[in-house]
This record gives structure tokens, sequence and C-alpha cells, in this order.
């Protein structure tokens, strides 16, 4: 069986989240913090050797008063982030301990999985190397400046980008390496296209949804009881491997 680390990071400042006293990832969705949703669908894996919670320094010590119950029962490892999401990142990469073979970066503030939807990711990152989940683009894109439309984008070969990014561990680490600035990269899988490493699109999951603004939470709340069994997964593939050949 092939081992994964996995790194949440949750060291953004949380702009876009207004009207909750605390930062997205430590707000109870339906009596639980976001973060402890999104690490327990981790922990609970046998394929998972360790999982890192990456944090902004400026939270950490209130982070481990207040979750010190929760922390006193399970493997995680807090880790400090850095200036940018990549930066926090790789500060996960680096304290990792254990020999995972492959590295999965999830937002901590994607709660929304299923351990059958997690198991086919990690055995396409075990076959491609290099794996990210992806939905369809369904609506009309329009490119537009100062609130004119200059022109139509074709969707047809447009996917939105989610995570988990499942990488082999020895190709993300040489990706990050060479990277430079890491400020420029958006999101992880952008490093290793730059390495020049081709990057499987898996099918990803429309209630995947990483929440980001008030209205993302309580869609959140609203699917969290939709997605809580694994026997729906089926429906949680908005498309088939056919859109991918």
């Amino acid at each position: 069986m092939s081992k994964f680390a996995v790194i949440l990071p949750a060291a953004g400042e949380s702009r876009r989240f207004t009207g909750f006293p605390r930062k997205k990832p430590f707000v109870e969705l339906k009596g639980r913090a976001v973060w402890l949703r999104t690490a327990e669908h981790f922990l609970s894996r046998d394929d998972v050797s360790e999982v890192m919670l990456v944090l902004s320094s400026d939270d950490i010590d209130e982070f481990k008063e207040r979750f010190r119950p929760n922390l006193a029962f399970m493997d995680i490892t807090i880790v400090k982030g850095g200036a940018c999401r990549a930066e926090s990142v790789r500060n996960g990469i680096s304290s990792l301990t254990e020999e995972a073979e492959f590295i999965a970066i999830h937002d901590a503030a994607r709660p929304l999985l299923t351990a059958k939807w997690l198991t086919e990711l990690f055995a396409a990152a075990a076959v491609h190397d290099a794996v990210i989940p992806g939905v369809p683009v369904s609506s009309t894109v329009k490119a537009v400046d100062e609130n004119l439309i200059q022109r139509t984008v074709d969707r047809r070969n447009l996917v939105l980008a989610q995570t988990p990014q499942v990488f082999r561990r020895t190709l993300l680490q040489q990706a990050f390496d060479a990277a430079g600035d890491l400020s420029r990269f958006t999101d992880d899988a952008s490093i290793v296209e730059a390495y020049g490493q081709p990057v499987h699109v898996h099918p990803g999951s429309l209630t995947n949804i990483k929440i980001t603004t008030a209205q993302d939470f309580h869609l959140a709340e609203a699917l969290l009881d939709t997605v809580s069994a694994d026997s729906r997964v089926k429906d949680l593939h908005p498309f088939s491997d056919d859109h991918f050949r």
C-alpha cells in the first residue's frame, strides 16, 4: 500500500470571510470546526502516514489552547506558515518526518469529502505521479476589461482546480526546489507544471467546495449531511474520464 503524507494549509488571513468572529478554518460547521472536519477525513485512513496543519504564527498559540482537547487525541503536527500559500506548503514539506511516497495538499477549508472519492484520487496519483481533481466549467466565460466584454473564452478545455492535489514526494520536492519565487504560484500543480511535469486531472466533486465567503459557509452547512455517506460518491462526479481523452 502506498503511503501518503497530508498537508493542510490554514495560514491565510480569511479576508473575504466576513461576518464571523474567527477565520474560516476555525469556525464551527454544525458543531465542529471546519479544519477538524477536514482533518478527520485523513486521520482515519490507513494509507495516510502523517497529517500536517499549517497555521499562521499569529494563530498557533490561540489554536493550541482552544483545540487542546482535540489535539490530545489526534496525531497531527502543527507547522508555522509562510508569507504565501506556497511557502506554507514548503514549510509543511520540510517538516515531514515519515517516509511517505506521496504528498497530498488539501485546503483546510474544504471539509466536504468522502473516503471512497479520496481512495480513487490517491489511486490515480499512484499511477500518474501528479494528480489534481477538476470540475469542468459549465457557465459561459467572458474576458472582461473595465466591465466591458473583450471576448468569449472557449470553455471546452477549462476546469476548476480543486484539492487534494497529490504528487509523488520526490517530484514535488524537486519542483519546489526549482520554483524560485513562490509568490507567483496560486496552487501546487502550477509549481509542478513549471517544473515540466504533466499533471493528470481526475474527476472532481461538485460538493468539494472551498469555504471562502459567508455564502460558501452556508452552502457547506446545507451540503454537509448530503455528502456524509460514502454510498453517494457516484453523485459527486460531474463527468466521466471521457472528458479527458
